[in-house]
């Protein structure tokens, strides 16, 4: 047990995506500041590990598997994490894919439609399901917060990344500043996180020399660690970051500086 502050408590809190990397750093945060963890993850075994690994250090969570481009799946989801730990309070859409292919993407003039969907479905629409299956229970208790990872690609030009994950998180950033406006009445704050270089499985899937070359362009020196980014959905999700909303908030050493 920690004595971090208990900033979350009795607060449910949803994470997508929340068996690996950033999610698991997040739901870790949101469980130790108090929160009830739902951890959402299409790999069933990653999510018991890590609610397994909270529950063992004396937190309340439960895993869910769930594939976020499913509508069915998650609105599954939502009746299982509704009768395991009560109504979301908190919803995290940081699930999310970025394909290679022997550790490029493909270009698009070769890109495979079938690829541009899958992410599209993951990355963008998965994060509509979300909303869609945990909104109504916090608009109805008149208090919500939910946080959408999105990406410093969203902004720029990259040549290790293939166009529908930009095109995905640029997506995402509408999505959160509409519904930072429709939700606004319902006390529903509605942020975005744009994450750097994290040092994560899903950044690991590239040439080295690709992340070298972006921690010498980062201000401060170094590759963000999972933990810099639970930070910063902390504060949005807590009272204290509540008057917050429609904002994207970078999580990047100063990389890409806009």
């Amino acid at each position: 047990m920690t004595d971090t502050p208990q900033t979350h408590a009795g607060r449910v809190a949803v994470v997508t995506g929340g068996g690996s990397g950033i999610g698991r750093a997040i739901a870790e945060a949101l469980a130790t500041a108090g929160a009830l963890v739902a951890v959402l993850d299409a790999n069933g075994n990653a999510a018991e590990e890590t609610a397994g690994a909270l529950a063992g250090a004396g937190h309340k969570a439960m895993a869910v598997t769930c594939d976020v481009a499913r509508w069915e799946d998650m609105e599954a989801a939502a009746h299982e994490v509704t009768a395991g730990l009560g109504v979301a309070d908190i919803l995290v859409n940081n699930a999310g894919i970025s394909p290679k292919h022997t550790g490029k993407p493909a270009p698009t003039l070769e890109m495979d439609p079938a690829e541009w969907a899958h992410v599209l479905a993951v990355n963008l629409t998965g994060a509509f399901h979300g909303v869609r299956a945990f909104g109504p229970g916090m608009a109805a208790r008149g208090w919500g917060s939910i946080v959408n990872q999105s990406s410093v690609s969203a902004k720029r030009h990259l040549d290790f990344v293939g166009v529908h994950y930009p095109a995905s998180k640029a997506g995402l950033i509408g999505l959160t500043k509409q519904l930072a406006g429709e939700l606004g009445p319902s006390n529903i704050n509605v942020n975005a996180l744009a994450p750097g270089r994290i040092e994560t499985p899903l950044m690991r899937g590239v040439d080295p020399a690709v992340n070298e070359a972006a921690r010498q362009d980062t201000p401060m020196r170094r590759l963000g660690q999972p933990q810099d980014v639970a930070a910063a959905a902390l504060y949005l999700t807590s009272e204290a970051g509540h008057f917050v909303t429609g904002q994207v908030l970078d999580v990047a050493g100063g990389w890409m500086i806009s």
